[in-house]
């Protein structure tokens, strides 16, 4: 049997996400996007920068409604989120010309959901041999831009929608 061993995420399940407070919501809910990494807010639905992201561009989109499964969310919502998976499939593909993309969700904390109470879908970009030694041996990721660079590509690619 093989092992896929992901330490870079140490970070993220060792850091507090503010209590009992889902992030998202409270993403949501804040005006300031940037600081938040919204950048996109569509009606049902938001996109929002992943704060330990596997490559740049990982983003996740992200219902207004606080549901933990998709058989709670509306219809209107899962529309939009799968309109804005496209959607986020063109704008990556303009900006970052990747040979790929992964799209998922983890239901479920067993499933690997790190916020489990609130669905979400990643979006990311990939590039064939993205995948190094340097991960696996080193424990570190190699992302070649800032997400502050990464936030303004992608707001700005969303503003002209």
């Amino acid at each position: 049997m093989d092992h896929l061993w992901s330490p870079w995420r140490y970070q993220y399940v060792t850091t507090e996400h503010g209590g009992s407070e889902c992030i998202f919501c409270r993403a949501a809910a804040a005006s300031n996007d940037e600081e938040n990494l919204v950048v996109y807010r569509g009606r049902h639905n938001f996109i929002v920068l992943n704060r330990y992201p596997y490559t740049s561009g990982h983003l996740m989109i992200v219902p207004y409604q606080h549901v933990d499964s998709l058989e709670g969310a509306s219809q209107e919502t899962l529309a939009e989120l799968i309109f804005l998976a496209q959607e986020s499939e063109r704008r990556l593909r303009e900006i970052y010309k990747p040979d790929g993309l992964n799209l998922g969700m983890n239901l479920g904390q067993s499933a690997g959901a790190g916020i489990a109470g609130h669905i979400h879908l990643h979006v990311l970009p990939r590039w064939t041999g993205d995948t190094s030694f340097i991960t696996t041996v080193s424990e570190t990721r190699i992302l070649p831009e800032e997400l502050t660079v990464t936030y303004q590509k992608l707001s700005q690619a969303f503003k002209h929608s």
